[in-house]
């Protein structure tokens, strides 16, 4: 990508769409196209195509998305599978329309069956049921990489899935029931530090594993993937399994490789937020999927390994925290 390149980051509030802003702007991508929800409502598919038309993107980083921790997916299951189809299905069918160059889709880990076979490769698609908790986002995420490969098989477009870890960093939600596991228990050590009290209780028995990667490695990994020369990207966009017999869809992880206990992870956060009491664990609490570690050999074949350790990872999620709710206690009052 050029420098002057027109991009268009979807989602660019969020976690993962605000890294990948951060990380075009330090690269000297300058050229930026970005909507708020409000100025662009990206379930309407007149107004993408309008948009596109207008604006004319030549790269689209697809981060746009509803997303949501264990609750959310659970209390609102059609909203997450409604809403995520509308986005990617109404931003791929434009972008193709309007000849955009490159589109990197982001998905999620979800969408690998349950149980499959640990560490997660891309070739697990589709061979098993999926978690229940979070079955409606993890097949529109599966559409989505379908909707990408097949574009590319019958237009000839070059659109890539990346499908990154659970993450976390700056502009995270901390929203006490809606939120992911690390800002979730972010909250909850802190709340529990100001107030004294004497234990934190966590979600689920402790002992699933799970790999978490700092948002802005993600970005990283993103821009790094956009960036690659013709043939090295290509490479990624797989096959057309009707000629070549094999199933490979256009789809690469972005992780870090290494896993912990949910059990582990708490002592983490104990430790970053200086709490000094008790993690008891609640069982009768979903656990989700038992273990969900990426194999990311075919991002680090291609020249890109993760950079930030989760401990320092964690330390700067726990300062934007702290800076989020400065924030909020020093608004101004509505009028």
């Amino acid at each position: 990508m050029k420098h002057d390149a027109r991009i268009y980051v979807a989602g660019h509030r969020g976690l993962a769409g605000s890294a990948i802003v951060r990380r075009l702007q330090s690269a000297g991508h300058a050229n930026l196209l970005l909507r708020t929800h409000a100025e662009l409502e990206l379930t309407d598919a007149r107004a993408v195509r309008d948009f596109f038309d207008a604006e004319r993107p030549e790269y689209v980083f697809l981060a746009a998305a509803k997303v949501g921790g264990i609750v959310a997916n659970n209390s609102y299951p059609a909203e997450f599978i409604r809403d995520n189809l509308a986005i990617q299905t109404n931003v791929v069918h434009a972008a193709w329309q309007c000849g955009v160059k490159r589109l990197l889709f982001l998905g999620s880990s979800c969408i690998y069956p349950k149980l499959a076979v640990q560490p997660l490769r891309e070739s697990s698609l589709l061979t098993g049921p999926l978690e229940p908790t979070n079955r409606p986002y993890a097949l529109a995420k599966i559409a989505g990489i379908e909707m990408c490969w097949s574009y590319n098989r019958q237009y000839g477009t070059r659109y890539l899935a990346a499908m990154p870890t659970n993450l976390y960093g700056p502009g995270d939600n901390y929203h006490a029931r809606n939120s992911h596991v690390i800002p979730g228990l972010l909250r909850k050590f802190h709340e529990a530090k100001t107030s004294g009290a004497d234990n934190v209780v966590v979600w689920g028995t402790g002992t699933v594993r799970r790999e978490f990667m700092f948002s802005d490695d993600m970005a990283a990994a993103c821009v790094f993937l956009m960036s690659l020369p013709d043939a090295k990207f290509d490479a990624l966009l797989g096959s057309d399994e009707s000629v070549s017999g094999r199933f490979e869809p256009p789809l690469v992880n972005v992780g870090t490789g290494v896993d912990l206990t949910i059990a582990e992870l708490a002592l983490l956060v104990k430790d970053v937020t200086g709490y000094r009491g008790e993690i008891v664990f609640d069982p009768s609490k979903p656990d989700g999927t038992p273990r969900k570690l990426l194999d990311v050999s075919l991002l680090a074949a291609a020249g890109w390994t993760a950079k930030t350790s989760l401990a320092d990872g964690l330390r700067i999620a726990y300062r934007d925290y702290l800076a989020d709710q400065s924030a909020l206690h020093t608004a101004d009052p509505a009028p």
